[in-house]
């Protein structure tokens, strides 16, 4: 019933945006005396952000065509390396150009399309062949193609190793710093030949004990049952995972709306002043932030519930207690991988010292091998986008690919 009233919503909301977007064009059309107006300027513009918000939205492109190599400009082709019912592996190519340490930015699967990560990946282009973790929108995924849990995708960030080849790098932001972490510890363990010579965790909730946030508490203040009952929902028949219990990307978009719901009534206040001045440069900036942030994809129930246990509920993988298919992981496995941890000091989802664990759990790491960086000033968004990232972060990050090429 949950996700029937969703889109029954979604689709009277998408009718009322065509509208509202139609209003706006009359109101703004030059042939319309109403438009040479104030009043007519303030109601398009008051219908523009009503249109852009009530939208319906899709999957987002990369929209990565160029990059500059050396000072040249040179194209960049996405491809599909591996492709697996969950989610894809995918590499932007950069013509002409060989060679380059090969780099896979795992991306988190927690509501948002990979896209996310856009300005991860452009940053890393010049420098780096970059692979990126496409994972898939649960409910479109046919429940015939199986379940998909924490182990599955520690088994996906192998499987995407072994096809990158030896010698990778990884970068896992936020979420996936555990299951990446993971997959690290399993491929030290058996001496494999494609583990990582690098990883790079960035505001990942290694040990979320360390400096609760308000995500922590949310995710523990309630037995693990409530989450079972009351945000798990059944993907209906419209889709191709019809009958798939998943946690839906709308539901996860409420609750990290709802956490800064001030702030995001300022951008949109903000963006309505924009209109009505005619600064359509800053308003189309604030429009591309939210056609980015409100994208979003569901959540296999199994990937989710199990997650909510072991990472926030139990706290597992600082315990020792974490397993894979049975199996004991161990961070003291890691020998050789290069550990760099990286947390905002503003981060409001994953709380200092979450990830900096994952350095103190790598028992038998020389301590040469092992990095950390707490970026002043720099919100949870930030540690992997805006130019912080680009100017501050980045560099750090191909400093140690460099060194452990």
């Amino acid at each position: 019933m949950l996700y029937d009233a969703y889109e029954f919503q979604r689709s009277m909301l998408a009718g009322a945006s065509a509208w509202a977007n139609f209003g706006a064009g009359m109101l703004n059309n030059p042939a319309n005396p109403f438009s040479y107006f104030g009043g007519g300027a303030v109601m398009a513009s008051a219908l523009e952000v009503f249109a852009h918000a009530a939208a319906p939205r899709g999957k987002p492109v990369f929209g990565l065509d160029r990059t500059m190599v050396n000072g040249e400009a040179v194209e960049v082709v996405e491809e599909v390396v591996l492709q697996k019912p969950f989610g894809q592996l995918k590499r932007f190519a950069r013509v002409g150009v060989s060679g380059g340490p090969k780099l896979l930015i795992v991306a988190p699967m927690s509501g948002h399309f990979a896209t996310l990560l856009r300005g991860t990946v452009e940053r890393m282009l010049p420098t780096c062949d970059v692979y990126i973790t496409d994972w898939r929108d649960a409910k479109l995924v046919p429940v015939t193609d199986g379940a998909f849990d924490l182990d599955d995708y520690v088994d996906y960030l192998i499987e995407f190793m072994e096809a990158i080849g030896p010698g990778g790098h990884m970068l896992a932001v936020c979420q996936p710093s555990v299951p990446t972490y993971a997959a690290a510890a399993l491929m030290s363990a058996d001496k494999h030949p494609c583990r990582p010579r690098t990883l790079t965790m960035m505001g990942g909730p290694i040990d979320t004990r360390e400096a609760p946030t308000a995500v922590n508490t949310l995710a523990t203040e309630r037995p693990h049952a409530w989450f079972s009952q009351n945000v798990i929902a059944t993907v209906p028949r419209m889709y191709p995972g019809a009958g798939r219990r998943v946690y839906p990307g709308f539901l996860q978009l409420t609750g990290f709306m709802s956490m800064n719901l001030g702030n995001h009534m300022m951008s949109h206040w903000e963006m309505f002043k924009h209109l009505v001045r005619g600064d359509g440069e800053s308003a189309e900036a604030t429009k591309e932030f939210y056609d980015e942030y409100r994208s979003v994809c569901d959540m296999t129930e199994e990937f989710y519930l199990q997650t909510i246990d072991v990472v926030f509920q139990e706290h597992k993988l600082p315990r020792g207690l974490m397993t894979h298919r049975g199996r004991p992981i161990d961070p003291g496995a890691i020998t050789d991988i290069a550990l760099l941890a990286i947390e905002g000091e503003r981060d409001d989802i994953s709380g200092i010292g979450q990830t900096k664990a994952a350095l103190t759990l790598a028992t038998n790491l020389p301590e040469a091998k092992k990095h950390y960086l707490l970026a002043e000033g720099v919100g949870h968004y930030g540690i992997f986008n805006g130019s912080k990232w680009r100017n501050r972060i980045a560099p750090l990050v191909e400093k140690l690919i460099a060194e452990n090429g």
